[in-house]
Parts: structure tokens; sequence; C-alpha cells
């Protein structure tokens, strides 16, 4: 027996003992990167995605003799995740992250203001913590396809919505509840449901990124695209990388607050970088089941290769329509999370 949310797992029910903590393990096992990634969705950050999954886990453990096995289990932990993230918004000074700063026009020249902590940047997403995309089948609601859902750009467009408008839009439009079963997770009726998620809607129909995409599936020019992009890095080729940009591409670099804005302005501004060390090694993962890369820098002074930045590239038609950089000091605390080493192997 089946639901939208997925199949129905008994776990206990009336006169019956409750799950031991195997079957909680398996449990477990069973939705932990669906429900670290939903909790990434909300919050638009990996290390706060750790933390409430496990949360999640232990509320679920603490509160498993109330649940009575009529239900589906996965829906029951998707009720405690979200939840727990709204909770988690209220209690931050921030609800939502970012890759630009509200109403900031591009920059054009250098970049003088520095990295900005106070601000919550979006974090990127290693595709080796993802579910099985290839098998993930959301409900008949949804109207956004798995691979879509996790792009950079639209995790950072949702951040855009309210606390509750995002849990909504996400429950149906991402995983396919139907609003009936939204309501019952969020409370309140199901037409409340449906005006968030009308509202919601046209917050994402007014930014390009948070349309329903047209994208569908990681194309072999991507692959050509990526080892392109790569060579330029090692090869010194500042003209090379450029040239694989879209003449209107845009370039974000977390945690500074400049942003660039077409393929001249982007490159002017790498080329008032690009000298800054002796050189360069890029090592291929994935983000955001997009195209990523971290690249390792040479220090001039003392010829020491260290983690540098995470780039997370957005293909379009054979170029690069988006381009986002972590640089330091954000940068380089990423490399551990994506499985990078402290330095790079021989060349």
């Amino acid at each position: 027996m089946t639901n939208a949310s997925g199949p129905i797992e008994p776990l206990g029910r009336p006169g019956r003992p409750v799950l031991d903590r195997l079957a909680f393990e398996r449990l477990t096992v069973a939705h932990r990167r669906e429900l670290k990634l939903h909790c990434y969705r909300m919050m638009g950050s990996l290390n706060e995605a750790d933390d409430l999954v496990q949360e999640t886990f232990l509320k679920a453990w603490r509160a498993r003799s109330q649940f009575d096995g009529r239900g589906s289990a996965r829906g029951w932990l998707y009720s405690i995740a979200t939840n727990s993230c709204l909770n988690a918004i209220k209690a931050r000074s921030s609800a939502r992250r970012i890759l630009e700063q509200p109403e900031r026009p591009p920059s054009e020249g250098g970049a003088t203001g520095g990295p900005t902590a106070e601000l919550a940047w979006l974090e990127p997403y290693p595709d080796a913590e993802l579910p099985d995309i290839a098998d993930d089948r959301p409900g008949p609601e949804a109207r956004y396809e798995a691979h879509e859902a996790v792009r950079l750009a639209f995790v950072a467009a949702i951040q855009l919505l309210p606390p509750r408008q995002r849990a909504a839009l996400l429950l149906c439009d991402v995983l396919g509840w139907s609003a009936i079963e939204a309501a019952q997770l969020l409370g309140g009726s199901t037409a409340s449901i449906n005006s968030a998620l009308q509202r919601a809607r046209a917050t994402l129909g007014e930014h390009p990124q948070g349309r329903t995409p047209q994208r569908s599936r990681p194309s072999a020019d991507e692959g050509l695209l990526l080892e392109r992009y790569m060579l330029a890095w090692q090869a010194d080729n500042l003209d090379g990388l450029v040239d694989l940009l879209r003449e209107d591409a845009v370039y974000h670099m977390p945690p500074w607050r400049e942003w660039y804005h077409g393929r001249p302005a982007i490159g002017a501004f790498l080329g008032s970088v690009w000298g800054n060390f002796a050189g360069y090694r890029a090592v291929a993962v994935g983000a955001n089941s997009q195209p990523a890369v971290g690249v390792y820098a040479l220090g001039r002074q003392d010829s020491i290769w260290r983690p540098h930045s995470l780039h997370v590239i957005e293909p379009a038609d054979g170029k690069i329509a988006s381009l986002t950089i972590y640089v330091p000091p954000l940068g380089p605390t990423l490399f551990a999370p994506f499985g990078l080493p402290p330095e790079p192997g021989p060349p």
C-alpha cells in the first residue's frame, strides 16, 4: 500500500511492540539521504542539513511509540524533518541564505569589499550525498524533475520564499505530495496550502532561476565543457576560460558581495586576480547535480599547494551560463565535505 509520500512501512501497531533499535536503524539508512537533501533545500546549508537530519532521527526515536503504523513511515519522518527546519529557521537571524545581496547591482572592475561573514551564504551540496536520483520517483503532483530540484540556482530561488511557502512548495512541487497531505503536515486547511503554493509559484515565476526548468539530464557536452574548464585553469589560460562563458553569463563568488554579469565584466575581474598565485590544479567533483571543480592554488612565496575554491558550473548550450566560485575563506572549508584532500595529488 502506498500514498504520494511513499510506501507504507508499518513500524508498530496498537497492541504490538514498537520497532526495536535494529529496525529503526534500517529505517534511518533507507531515508537518511533524501531527508538530508530535504533539510538542505529548506535551509540552504549543508552543515545545518547534517544537524537537522540527526535531530529528526533523534526525535523520531523518542516518539516511535506514537507512530501506529497506519501511515507512511517516510511521511512521518518528513513531517518531523520539515517542522524541525521551520523551527530552526525561526531561531536563526536570517530566514534565508543568498548567492547575492538583494537589490545589489552587478559589479564592475576589481573586488574591494572583502569577504562578508555577517551574511548567510547559500552552500553547495555534494553529489555524493544525493539520494539515487535515477530511482527517485516523486508523486504525481510534482512540477520539478529530481535533477532540476537540486540545482544551485533553484535552491537559491526557493530561499526567496517565506519558510511556510518554501515547505509547501517542496512538499508538493518537488516531492509530489497532495495539498491534503501537506496540510496534514504543516497544519491549516487544504485551501491555505493551495494559496501558499500559488504565492510561491508566482514569486518563483518572477525569477528566471526559479521557473520550471527545461534541462533534464546531464549531457556528454557538459563533460567536455568541464574538461575544457579544468584545462584552462591548469594551463594558465585565462582567455580560454573566458571563451567558455556565454555572453550573458553570471558570476558569483561567496563570501564576497561582488557579483558580475556578462563575459566582458567577468573576464576583466578574473584578469585582475588571475596572477595572485603561481599555478592552479583542478579536481572534478559534483555539486547540486551540476559539473563542479575543486581548485588548488600554488603560493608564490612558499610554493605550497592549498585548497582555494570550489566552482559550481551551470551549463547551457555548450557554454557556461552561470559560474559560482566559493572563494576563501569559505571555499577551502568545503573541500572536506566534498571528499577533496587537503592537497592535490601529482599532476
